[in-house]
């Protein structure tokens, strides 16, 4: 008697094209790498005002590699939380922010040269919508992320914030 496994895996063979299905990872391939550079425990630092940090981020990967998962906790009580995914099928990065407040944002992009950079809409309190942009890269042992908004569907640019995140010290 065929066991039942033996008799599946011979049924599944007999599908065209079944044996050169890939039993890798889900999101194993190197663009589900790009943005790791921002994993870590962070200080987040105010470039304008370097002397006291104005948050706490944390970036990790979860659900088997396919996700970063950003926990951002602002001195103030702002907090927030960001799920940033690679989207083979559209081959772009997209990331979702929501916050204490209410708040959503919704950006996309690429990989460019050593820069993650996205872009996208959110809309002002009229329902006017706003160009936001925002640019991740590596900065010595930190990640600089620098974003501005546009009121004029991108004519011209306002910076929003310029944020270093450092590791965290090790005195907290």
């Amino acid at each position: 008697m065929v066991s039942v496994t033996r008799m599946l895996l011979g049924l599944m063979a007999a599908i065209p094209g079944f044996a050169t299905l890939s039993l890798a990872a889900p999101c194993a391939a190197p663009e589900y790498r790009q943005f790791d550079f921002w994993v870590g425990d962070w200080d987040v630092i105010d470039v304008q005002q370097p002397a006291v940090a104005v948050a706490h981020a944390r970036v990790e990967v979860i659900l088997n590699g396919c996700v970063l998962h950003e926990i951002y906790e602002a001195r103030d009580g702002h907090t927030g939380e960001s799920f940033s995914v690679y989207d083979a099928s559209r081959q772009i990065w997209h990331q979702s922010w929501v916050t204490n407040s209410g708040q959503l944002l919704t950006i996309e992009g690429h990989l460019q040269g050593r820069e993650m950079l996205l872009t996208g809409i959110d809309y002002l309190p009229d329902g006017k919508p706003r160009h936001v942009r925002g640019s991740w890269r590596q900065e010595n042992a930190g990640v600089r992320e620098i974003a501005a908004r546009s009121t004029d569907g991108g004519a011209s640019w306002v910076p929003w914030f310029d944020l270093l995140f450092r590791p965290r010290a090790l005195t907290h």
